[in-house]
C-alpha cells in the first residue's frame, strides 16, 4: 500500500538535484526552467542507462493461470558472467514514461543496479497496469510470487539468485512468498511492511486493516485515492506484441486519475462500508464480494476470519527459512507486529537462517527513512541527525548473499540497530528489546477526577488502597480526534508524527495519568503494555490510550499510542465478550513498541479514552457489527484503580541505557 513516492528506500537514494543561488535575482527570461531541467536531468540518466544496460520493457510474464505480468528489466551490457536479480514489485505506477513530464521516469534506482552488476527486475502486481487479472488488496495469490522468481531465476542472464527489496507495497507481499522457500529466493530486505503481517503471536492486525479489533481507517482512503478498486480499467489485448506496449507506454501508462476528495470529511460518513460509495468510488473489495481468492468484502470480516488467511498475508504459520534485512521505524503504521514477526523467524528458523536476520528501527515515519536529515523532525519534535547510509547497507547485504562476497557485513552490522528519540542516537543490542532490558509498573492513581491534563490522575509505584473511579462520556458523534502517531495516507485528515498533545487534553473524554518527574535519565525501550479495570453503560465500546513524554516546559509530545475494542478483549479467535453496566472487566491491550530516553526532570504521561478518530473507526457502542450501521449510542465509561482493580502502564526500561553505535561513516547528506 502507501504512496508511491515512499515505495522504496532506493528512491531516496537517488541523488538530489539542486539549483544554484545567483547574488543578483536574474530576468524572467534568465531564470531557469525546473520542468525543462528535471527533464533534461531525467533524459540523461536515461542516455546513462542505455549505455550499460540491456533494456527489456514490457515483458508479459506468464504465471500458471495464463494471466500476464508486465515486468520491466535492466541488466549489465558488459557482464562476463550471469549476473543476481533484485527484485521489485509493487501496484504502483512505474511505467518507464512519464507522460504528464513528456520524459523518462526517475531511472536512478536501476542505473545503480546495473553499475553495481545486477539485474534488476520490477514487475507490476496482478491487475494493476499493464498485468492482468484481478487485484485483491492483502490476498495476492502466492503462486504469481513463486512463478515470478522462478522465470526470472532461469533466465540464460541470470545466476539463479533473487533478492527482493522495497518499502510498503513492495515489501508487504514479500514474507508470505519467502516462506514458499523457492530455491531461488536467496534473501529479502522488507521495509515498512507491517501489511503483509496478518496474524503473529498476539497481534491479529491482518495487514494493517485491524489494531485492537478497530478498523484503521487508512485503507479506505488509499483504496480509493490509488485507484485500487479497478476491476473496471482500460487493458490491452493479451496478444498485444511487445514493441507495440513498449510505444504505447508513452502514450498510455494506464494510471487512474481520481477525483480528490476531502477525507477529514469523508471519514465521517455512516455507514462505514458506504464510504468509497459516498465520493463516487467504484464497488469493489472493500465492501463488496469479488471473484477473488479472500472473497473481497473486507470492511464486513472480523480479525480471525478465515478469509485472512487465503490471500497473500504471512502469518506465523508460514515458516521464513532465508536471511532477512528488516527495516522498521517508530512512526509507522505499526510497528509492534513487524517486531513481533521479525522476533518469530529468529525463534523459529534454523540457528544458521536464525543468525541471519537483522533489524533497523528508524525513527521516521511511514517509509521515510532516507529522508531522514542533519535535523530530522518527525512531526514537531525534533530527532537530531538520524541519517543512515541504508543504499550501502543494503548492497552489502545483497553482495553478500547474492554474489556471495565475504565483506563482513554480518559481522560489521549489529543484529538490532535501533533509534532512541529523545537522546536521538542509534544504539545497538543482539535482540529485541534490548539485552538486559527489565519492566517497571505504574499504578493509576486519583481521587475520580483525572480528566483533562488539569485533573488528580498520577502514576504511582503502588496501587491506591480504595478505588476511585475515573469516568467520562464517550460520545462516538464527537470523539477524540487524531492529532499525529503512527500512520499513513489519509490525506489531510491527520498529521502524523510527533506533536505538543496538550489542547487534546483540555477534553473532559481524557484521563490524564503522570509520573513523577524523572530523577534520573531513563531509558525506555521495548514493549509497552497497559491493562485497564473497566467499566461501560454500553454492550461494546472501545478504550484507548497515549503515551507522552512531557517536558519541562509542560509540552507532552506523543510516542505511540494504541486500541482495543472490547468485545475481542478475551482474544480473536475467542467468542466476542459484551459488556453488562453493573460489571468491572479486565482489558489488557496488545504490547506497543517504543524506545525513548526521559531525561531527568521530564515526565510520562499516560493518556485514556475510548476513541482516536480517524486513525481508527469510530466504535458507535450498539454491540452490532458497527460497519453497517448509521446511529451510536453514547457511553458512560469508567476506569477503576485500587489493590482489586490494579490498572497499570508496564513500560520496558533499560538500565544504564543501551549501547550507542557510531554510524557517522554512513552518514550522507
Amino acid at each position: 500500500m502507501r504512496p508511491t513516492h515512499l515505495r522504496s528506500t532506493f528512491v531516496g537514494m537517488a541523488a538530489s538535484f539542486s539549483l544554484s543561488l545567483l547574488f543578483c535575482a536574474p530576468s524572467a527570461a534568465q531564470r531557469a526552467d525546473p520542468q525543462a531541467e528535471l527533464i533534461a536531468k531525467r533524459n540523461d540518466i536515461e542516455k546513462q542507462l542505455e549505455q550499460i544496460a540491456v533494456i527489456d520493457r514490457k515483458v508479459m510474464v506468464k504465471m500458471r493461470d495464463g494471466k500476464l505480468m508486465a515486468a520491466d528489466i535492466y541488466r549489465p551490457k558488459d557482464a562476463t558472467a550471469k549476473v543476481p536479480v533484485i527484485f521489485e514489485r509493487t501496484p504502483y505506477n512505474f511505467n518507464y514514461w512519464d507522460v504528464k513530464l513528456g520524459a523518462p521516469r526517475d531511472m536512478s534506482r536501476e542505473l545503480e543496479a546495473v553499475k553495481r552488476g545486477y539485474a534488476y527486475v520490477v514487475m507490476n502486481e496482478r491487475g494493476h497496469f499493464f498485468s492482468q487479472g484481478n487485484y485483491d488488496i492483502l490476498g495476492m495469490p502466492l503462486s504469481d510470487g513463486s512463478d515470478e522468481i522462478k522465470w526470472m531465476s532461469s533466465q540464460p542472464w541470470s545466476n539463479g539468485k533473487v533478492g527482493t527489496t522495497g518499502c510498503s507495497s513492495t515489501a508487504e507481499w514479500q514474507l508470505a512468498v519467502v516462506a514458499q522457500n523457492d530455491p531461488a529466493l536467496t534473501t529479502f530486505n522488507v521495509q515498512g511492511f507491517g501489511a503483509g503481517i496478518g496474524r503473529v503471536g498476539p497481534y491479529y492486525e491482518q495487514g494493517n486493516w485491524y489494531r485492537g479489533g478497530a478498523v484503521q481507517m487508512l485503507f479506505i482512503s488509499w483504496i480509493y485515492d490509488y485507484g485500487i478498486q479497478n476491476q473496471v480499467r482500460p487493458m490491452f489485448p493479451p496478444d498485444t506484441p511487445q514493441a507495440d506496449l513498449v510505444r504505447a507506454s508513452r502514450f498510455f501508462d494506464l494510471a487512474p486519475q481520481m477525483p480528490p476528495v476531502d477525507w477529514d470529511k469523508a471519514f465521517w460518513h455512516l455507514p462505514e462500508q458506504d464510504i468509497i460509495k459516498a465520493v463516487g468510488g467504484p464497488p469493489g473489495i472493500f465492501e463488496t464480494r469479488m471473484p477473488v481468492a479472500t472473497g473481497g468484502n473486507m470492511i464486513a470480516r472480523t480479525p480471525n476470519d478465515p478469509a485472512w488467511y487465503k490471500g497473500g498475508l504471512w502469518n506465523d504459520g508460514l515458516k521464513v527459512r532465508k536471511p532477512g534485512l528488516w527495516f522498521m521505524s517508530w512512526f509507522d503504521v505499526s510497528v509492534s507486529p513487524n517486531l513481533a514477526a521479525f522476533n518469530e523467524v529468529r525463534r523459529t528458523a534454523p540457528k544458521a537462517v536464525a543468525d541471519q536476520q537483522y533489524a533497523v528501527i528508524a525513527p521516521v515515519l511511514h517509509c521515510a527513512y532516507t529522508r531522514a536529515s542533519k535535523n530530522t523532525m518527525v512531526g514537531d519534535l525534533d530527532m537530531g541527525d538520524a541519517r543512515f547510509d541504508y543504499k550501502s547497507l543494503v548492497y552489502d547485504w545483497f553482495d553478500h548473499f547474492l554474489k556471495g562476497k565475504d565483506n563482513g557485513i554480518l559481522e560489521k552490522q549489529p543484529k538490532v540497530m535501533y533509534y532512541v528519540m529523545g537522546e536521538n542516537r542509534w544504539k545497538q543490542s543482539p535482540t529485541w528489546p534490548p539485552a538486559g532490558a527489565t519492566t517497571e509498573d505504574f499504578y493509576f492513581s486519583s481521587a475520580g477526577k483525572a480528566n483533562t491534563l488539569y485533573g488528580d490522575g498520577a502514576l504511582a509505584s503502588k496501587p491506591d488502597a480504595e478505588d476511585h473511579p475515573d469516568q467520562f462520556v464517550y460520545d462516538p458523534a464527537n470523539p477524540v480526534p487524531t492529532f499525529g502517531g503512527g500512520g499513513c495516507c489519509q490525506g489531510s485528515a491527520v498529521k502524523f508524527g510527533s506533536y505538543d498533545q496538550r489542547e487534546q487534553e483540555t477534553r473532559n473524554d481524557v484521563l490524564v495519568y503522570d509520573t513523577e518527574p524523572f530523577k534520573q535519565g531513563t531509558e525506555v525501550s521495548g514493549p509497552i503494555t497497559v491493562t485497564l479495570y473497566v467499566s461501560s453503560s454500553a454492550k461494546d465500546t472501545d478504550f484507548t490510550f497515549k503515551v507522552m513524554d512531557v517536558h519541562p516546559d509542560g509540552k507532552a509530545y506523543n510516542l505511540t499510542e494504541n486500541i482495543q475494542r472490547m468485545r475481542y478483549r478475551d482474544g480473536y479467535d475467542k467468542p466476542l465478550a459484551w459488556m453488562s453496566p453493573d460489571k468491572v472487566y479486565k482489558v489488557t491491550f496488545q504490547p506497543i513498541d517504543t524506545s525513548n530516553y526521559f531525561y531527568p526532570g521530564h515526565k510520562l504521561r499516560l493518556a485514556i479514552s475510548s476513541s482516536n478518530f480517524p486513525r481508527f473507526d469510530r466504535n458507535l457502542n450498539t454491540g452490532g457489527n458497527n460497519y453497517d450501521e448509521v446511529k451510536g449510542v453514547i457511553a458512560h465509561n469508567s476506569v477503576h484503580h485500587d489493590t482489586q482493580y490494579p490498572s497499570k502502564i508496564t513500560i520496558t526500561v533499560v538500565p544504564g541505557g543501551g549501547k550507542p553505535i557510531d554510524v557517522s561513516v554512513g552518514k550522507s547528506e
